[in-house]
């Protein structure tokens, strides 16, 4: 093994230090971000529009120049590297970007191509990127013809020609149903635990939730938070919940300390309380109150909870 593949083995996924990114407009994009990607880790990097997601994905991916600061992949530089270091990415846009008069096993042969993979091994690699994404049946007709949950695949599948070490999502199930959504993250799954290293942008929280072992929340160009997924969501001492009771919502509602109780409308009541706090009692000072739960459920998952009270602070 030579000196550079030792460094590449040793090295994260993605070093990102200190990047900076003023455009010619003054906007400045990026403000010293610094984080760090684990080899094989599954990890979402969230944020509202205008946070500077895309400038950082783009910068990674050599789309967009830099301003300032260092960036690695598996230890190759990209500035100094950059030819060495996009042959260990793999991307995936968030808009369609392929010739929809093109059928999809030709698609894959000529991106590997454009990559220099011999095309036998770009037909046998097709082949199983189609077969994996369940396209394997549409491998031999027009594009324009697939839903948009199979362009979506489709995407993904041409990313992986290339055999990447970091695949990079760029809001991969915009626009697609929940169940479509849902096949999409089995497919994520089997790519990540064959060894690729994903980064998924979303602002679908439930998604980065159920995929994703770390995160970093972006605000206004900087890092507002990032680590292990469950123990960002420790962090939270509140929990929200929705209850249905039985009857009407009485005109007052009980006091109950530390609690926050509102009307959500005639038969719903929105319950904040510290998560430590024994919902029991709750309960019983609502039956005092002759207020009858018939059923629960939480108001919003706990990573939503997490990125609002993240991108909110200093919020005019």
């Amino acid at each position: 093994m030579s000196p550079d593949a030792t460094l590449q083995a040793n090295a994260p996924a993605l070093s990102v230090r200190d990047l900076r990114k003023t455009y010619d407009n003054g906007v400045q994009a990026l403000k010293g971000v610094s984080l760090d990607v684990r080899p094989g880790d599954f990890f979402a990097l969230l944020g509202p529009n205008g946070a500077g997601k895309s400038t950082l994905i783009g910068i990674v991916s050599s789309l967009v120049n830099k301003t300032g600061g260092e960036v690695e992949v598996f230890g190759v530089d990209i500035a100094r590297n950059r030819s060495e270091a996009m042959r260990l990415i793999g991307l995936v846009p968030q808009e369609i970007n392929f010739n929809l008069f093109e059928k999809p096993f030709d698609i894959l042969c000529n991106y590997a191509g454009f990559y220099g993979v011999p095309r036998e091994e770009a037909m046998v690699r097709a082949e199983e990127e189609l077969k994996r994404a369940h396209l394997w049946e549409k491998a031999h007709v027009m594009s324009r013809t697939l839903s948009g949950g199979m362009k979506r695949r489709l995407m993904i599948s041409r990313a992986m020609m290339v055999r990447p070490r970091l695949l990079i999502l760029d809001e991969p199930t915009a626009g697609v149903d929940i169940e479509i959504r849902r096949g999409m993250w089995k497919t994520l799954r089997e790519i990540n635990a064959s060894g690729t290293t994903i980064i998924l942008t979303t602002h679908y929280l439930e998604e980065a939730e159920n995929l994703c072992r770390h995160l970093a929340i972006i605000d206004k160009g900087t890092i507002v938070q990032q680590g292990p997924m469950k123990a960002l969501l420790a962090k939270l001492d509140v929990e929200g919940f929705l209850l249905d009771i039985e009857g009407s919502v009485p005109g007052g509602l009980p006091q109950i300390e530390g609690t926050s109780l509102e009307r959500v409308d005639d038969h719903t009541i929105d319950l904040e309380m510290p998560r430590a706090m024994d919902l029991n009692r709750v309960f019983a000072a609502l039956n005092d109150a002759g207020i009858r739960v018939r059923s629960m459920r939480t108001k919003s998952n706990r990573l939503e909870e997490l990125f609002v009270r993240m991108t909110s602070k200093d919020t005019p």
